[in-house]
């Protein structure tokens, strides 16, 4: 359903992210844990780190009306944002500085040789 392997939830069951029931030795997962890798999920795949996951998941379970979990949610998100477009410009700078080198030494090689 979630398409992850049964390995991930019990590691998320270990870091006590979600916590099935249990009919014996088979775990049952109920719509709120659905819900909780679900956003575990969306959140390891914006980049937030598990301690940022456990925050929003606490926030979530303590407020009803997820106000607080709404603030540290954007809040979380524009600290995320920032820094993605301060490695896009890290990688613009890298790129073309690397394409000026490759001009620069393709200046260099004799014409005719290859």
């Amino acid at each position: 359903m979630l398409g992850v392997s049964a390995r991930t939830l019990r590691f998320y069951e270990d870091k006590g992210l979600i916590e099935p029931c249990r009919i014996g030795t088979t775990r049952v997962y109920t719509r709120r844990e659905v819900a909780r890798m679900q956003l575990i999920l969306r959140g390891k795949r914006l980049g937030f780190t598990l301690r940022d996951i456990e925050e929003f998941l606490d926030l979530y379970d303590a407020d009803p009306q997820h106000v607080e979990q709404m603030r540290a949610l954007a809040e979380r998100c524009r600290q995320r944002i920032d820094l993605l477009d301060a490695q896009r410009e890290a990688i613009v700078q890298t790129r073309d500085e690397l394409e000026k080198i490759e001009h620069e030494a393709l200046a260099r090689i004799p014409a005719g040789t290859v």
